[in-house]
């Protein structure tokens, strides 16, 4: 059955065929109009709204195939019908290959022409309400992934906002100055980036440093506070802290991969630490870089008790402890930024200090009285 309401354009070089091509599309109800090559051919198509050429495969200025190319290379929206040759098939092959919709051979019967036409025309409307409903799709989908990504990024930033506010009035508890937490997260995800870990991973170091004391709301205020040196059943108790941090953490999905840094953050390359005495490699790298960060600060911030170290002296000390307490990796790592990058993040941590939530901090005192 003919297809109403479509355009074609006929492409011959002799004006005979081209006008019997036109009286019988014609015949059919197409809207129909000539170009005597393939140049004449474009010209037309880049300004009428055609839905299917009509073209020989051998004329003298540019042919059928190379017109066939260049609808392609100019992306026009039409299909492509060649007539050629009863003894030149192998033309119409490589024109199907190079994407023509069918071919008719000379001489034609008009009728088997119009079954051709009206199936090509069939084809190309199949192919274009596909590709419009793929674009569709896809605009959706871009649409719902771009909502998506918008709203995992508000989760994220509420998920830091509590946590920030959290461990604020953990540190408050503690007495800690100058947000340690907050400082040594970015820390530590400054040296994972420079050693070159992967954006999930630094993610995850970032929380997993920021929670590493989380533990330690089970530990009571007479051993936490206590201002001289713990007894050894004191020091059993201090001990549990990434443990419990580890069990409150463990239930949150978001937090699982940090939470393995909360477990491991007081454990040592050379197998001295707690608490399950992980040695090397078998310590999470995350851990192993809060490890070397953890103990920069400590030695830079200013403590009741001392002032604080230069970065140099700092420098030295981590260096001496690469193999003991420190992944030599890690510590080459942190040896190749420079003190300005370290100086940074103290300042932008410190401007960015979250005020912790007395309630929490209410909270946290009480937590095992």
């Amino acid at each position: 059955m003919p297809v109403p309401n479509a355009r074609i354009l006929v492409v011959d070089d002799e004006a005979p065929i081209r006008d019997i091509l036109e009286h019988c599309l014609g015949g059919h109800g197409y809207a129909v109009e000539q170009a005597s090559d393939g140049v004449q051919a474009l010209e037309r198509l880049a300004g009428g709204d055609f839905e299917l050429v009509v073209t020989d495969i051998r004329m003298p200025v540019m042919g059928g195939l190379e017109l066939l190319g260049q609808i392609e290379a100019r992306s026009y929206d039409v299909g492509v019908v060649v007539i050629t040759a009863c003894d030149d098939v192998a033309s119409a092959v490589r024109a199907m290959k190079s994407g023509a919709l069918d071919y008719v051979s000379k001489p034609f019967r008009l009728e088997e022409l119009g079954a051709v036409v009206a199936r090509a025309l069939s084809t190309h409307r199949k192919r274009r309400s596909d590709r419009l409903q793929k674009a569709e799709l896809e605009a959706l989908v871009n649409e719902q992934a771009r909502e998506l990504r918008q709203a995992l990024a508000q989760l994220h930033d509420a998920w830091d906002k509590a946590l920030d506010a959290m461990v604020a009035a953990l540190d408050a508890r503690e007495h800690e100055p100058e947000s340690h937490s907050k400082r040594v997260s970015e820390y530590a995800a400054h040296l994972a980036s420079v050693m070159g870990v992967g954006a999930d991973l630094v993610d995850a170091v970032r929380r997993g440093a920021m929670l590493h004391d989380i533990g330690k709301i089970g530990i009571p205020d007479d051993i936490l506070l206590k201002p001289g040196k713990l007894d050894p059943a004191e020091w059993v108790e201090m001990r549990k802290h990434p443990r419990i941090g580890f069990w409150i953490l463990s239930g949150i999905e978001v937090l699982k991969p940090a939470c393995q840094i909360v477990l491991t953050h007081h454990e040592n390359f050379d197998g001295s630490g707690y608490p399950e005495g992980l040695k090397g490699d078998a310590i999470p790298i995350g851990s192993r870089i809060f490890s070397v960060v953890d103990s920069f600060d400590a030695m830079t911030s200013h403590r009741p008790y001392r002032k604080a170290m230069s970065y140099e002296r700092a420098r030295k000390e981590i260096e001496a402890g690469s193999g003991a307490q420190y992944d030599p990796a890690v510590v080459s790592g942190f040896l190749t930024v420079k003190r300005d990058e370290w100086a940074a993040i103290r300042e932008r941590t410190a401007h960015k200090r979250t005020r912790p939530d007395p309630v929490l901090v209410r909270l946290f005192r009480s937590a095992k009285e």
